[in-house]
């Protein structure tokens, strides 16, 4: 098969195609190397100069202040879940954690193996299907810090507006919607992101930062699980995901060609105004999560049985959309329509679910 199909796979994830024919044009030399950019050194001065332009991209388009680390690390968003706490959860303290999903119960799943912690929120008695409100928050002002998962990929939930947490420090999960709307970087203590849905591919998990969290982190921790490591050898520390930090710099190229990340989400928000019309139209389909908290990342809905929604996966295979079936734990239909994901997709998804509901009818 050499045409290119329709990916809606939650992660990982499709990649733009400027970058795919670019990274295959170097694939096999990068220009004047003689290399791939999978054998050089992450010593030399060829990969230098590819990790300054991943960190100067990711910088120029979030506006990172000059007080934020930016860091290229392994392991994926599930290894912070445990960082975060090892780092910044002292002995006599607590951390708050608002639960909006399924990755949120991961993260703290892991964070109360390193010390005590509070559930600020929890939308799991709705089926979480919202984003809590304010009066909703249980927020202790001494605790270490606060965590929330920005877009929950499994529940199609997302935070339109990062909660008022005064001046405890704000730890974000940002995995799947990092890079697809500006970000006020200010406001928060720490932004952690596995690469596979917006930036690039598995592998490489993009850390933010702020410098003055450095003072709270307690010696004695496994080098590798110090971010004072990662700090200091400039991400350098062990050999680095050179192929993914590559990618990732050719992303924030293809982005800032597009006009940033202002100009990415209105096109992220009329690719999901598409499919959540076409839901809203009829009583066939049912999205899952409160109009006021849907993602424009991971649009999640229900048919009227689990039948249709296996015929209904089966067939859009058949047509060339692949990905659609909803994480195990949920079920129903799930469309992730990360920023590469393009325009003419949904569209066709989009006709594909009107016809779908006019032959079953």
């Amino acid at each position: 098969m050499t045409e290119r199909i329709y990916n809606f796979s939650a992660g990982p994830a499709i990649l733009p195609v400027p970058v795919l024919e670019e990274a295959q044009r170097d694939m096999l030399s990068l220009p004047g190397v003689g290399m791939s950019v999978m054998e050089i050194s992450h010593r030399s001065t060829t990969f230098d100069e590819i990790f300054h332009r991943a960190d100067a991209g990711l910088r120029e388009l979030l506006g990172v202040p000059d007080n934020y680390h930016v860091l290229f690390l392994q392991g994926g968003a599930s290894l912070q879940f445990s960082m975060v706490p090892m780092n910044f959860l002292p002995a006599e303290g607590s951390a708050d954690y608002i639960l909006t999903g399924s990755w949120g119960k991961k993260a703290l799943k892991e964070a109360k193996r390193a010390g005590a912690t509070n559930v600020a929120a929890t939308m799991a008695d709705g089926g979480f299907t919202r984003i809590p409100g304010t009066d909703e928050l249980k927020l202790d002002p001494k605790a270490a810090y606060v965590h929330i998962t920005t877009n929950e990929t499994i529940e199609g939930v997302e935070w339109k507006k990062e909660p008022g947490v005064g001046e405890v420090p704000l730890v974000v999960d940002a995995s799947s919607d990092i890079l697809s709307h500006p970000i006020p970087i200010d406001k928060y203590a720490l932004i952690y992101a596995g690469a596979q849905k917006n930036m690039g591919p598995s592998g490489v998990t993009l850390v933010i930062l702020r410098d003055d969290l450095l003072q709270r982190i307690p010696d004695g921790l496994h080098t590798m699980l110090d971010y004072r490591t990662h700090v200091d050898n400039k991400s350098l520390y062990n050999t680095p995901n050179t192929w993914g930090i590559y990618i990732l710099s050719l992303v924030c190229k293809w982005l800032k060609d597009k006009g940033g990340l202002e100009a990415m989400h209105r096109e992220n928000e009329a690719k999901a105004q598409l499919i959540y019309d076409a839901i809203d139209s009829t009583d066939f389909y049912r999205g899952h999560a409160d109009a006021d908290s849907r993602s424009i990342m991971n649009v999640t809905f229900r048919l009227p049985s689990e039948e249709l929604e296996k015929k209904f996966t089966s067939e859009a295979t058949a047509q060339g959309m692949v990905g659609l079936k909803g994480h195990r734990s949920v079920g129903g239909i799930r469309a992730s329509i990360y920023n590469a994901f393009p325009l003419a997709g949904v569209e066709v998804l989009v006709a594909f679910m009107k016809e779908f509901e006019k032959k079953i009818g």
